[in-house]
């Protein structure tokens, strides 16, 4: 799949050859920075959460009296242009900016929506102690850290789980959440297609807060459940779990570490956060350029 780099300045934006095949490598090859990845809606005019993204990049800029090559409006002014060469097909984006220089990288590729089959078999992933440095900046020498683990994916591993003392924290690339269904007391319910609204358990501390995790948060309040913070324990028994990521959306998990979760196939909850989520999307995402 084609992927461009760009680096931006008040200018113009400069065209830099690839040397690498993938979005991480491309990455690798970068100045270190902080980074986010989004995908576009509605033609190549939409994100959703786009300035939570954007706060990625500039608030670490801040805190370090770092000085972005360009201001926020100019950035949104240059991915909306970029994108819009990707037409007819949304787009991937990567925003990176150098610890170092200020500097900002764009890395664009065509989106290509996940199979169906991966919403409705759900995916098998395996835990790992790979730890991010800091985990409430998305740092790129992270990628370059993980680099080992991420080879794991592929055909049969979807997603690499990051854990701490026995706890599982998140995704390499995603949030992660377990779900646990009410007790129910009578045979009677038991037999019924009903399961309650349910408890989702997710780490709140020593975790990168997603945009599409706080927006599956609230649709799954709006839904009753209840939410319950702290780390899930490595091989803790969930009637369900799933991940988020702004590209991804709600992924049901059917497996970790080669156990099963719950009976071993996409519940009822996941398939209702993930039907849900895509209706939210297209209700709340922003343009790119307001």
């Amino acid at each position: 799949m084609t992927i461009s780099t760009f680096r931006i300045h008040l200018d113009g934006n400069i065209l830099i050859p690839n040397l690498a095949s993938s979005l991480d490598l491309v990455t690798g090859s970068l100045p270190m920075g902080f980074y986010t990845t989004f995908s576009t809606l509605a033609h190549g005019t939409k994100v959703l959460g786009l300035q939570a993204h954007l706060d990625r990049l500039y608030y670490p800029a801040k805190e370090l009296k770092l000085h972005p090559t360009v201001d926020e409006h100019t950035l949104r002014l240059r991915i909306a242009d970029l994108v819009r060469d990707n037409l007819p097909h949304e787009s991937r984006v990567r925003l990176i900016l150098a610890k170092d220089t200020g500097e900002i990288f764009v890395v664009i590729q065509f989106f290509k929506s996940l199979p169906e089959s991966v919403y409705s078999d759900g995916v098998h992933v395996v835990t790992s102690t790979v730890e991010r440095n800091d985990p409430r900046i998305k740092g790129t020498d992270f990628i370059t850290k993980s680099a080992e683990q991420r080879k794991l994916i592929g055909k049969d591993v979807f997603e690499i789980l990051l854990t701490h003392n026995g706890r599982i924290l998140e995704g390499m690339t995603s949030n992660f959440y377990g779900i646990i269904y009410p007790v129910i007391a009578s045979r009677q319910a038991k037999q019924s297609s009903a399961i309650g609204h349910g408890k989702i358990v997710t780490a709140q501390k020593g975790i990168l807060l997603g945009v599409t995790r706080r927006a599956v948060l609230h649709i799954a309040r709006g839904q009753g459940m209840s939410i319950e913070y702290r780390p899930p324990r490595v091989g803790e028994k969930f009637n369900e779990a799933f991940l988020t990521s702004s590209s991804r959306g709600v992924v049901p998990i059917v497996s970790i570490d080669d156990a099963p979760v719950g009976q071993g196939r996409v519940g009822h909850w996941a398939q209702t956060l993930s039907k849900a989520y895509q209706a939210y999307v297209q209700e709340r995402s922003e343009s790119i350029v307001g």
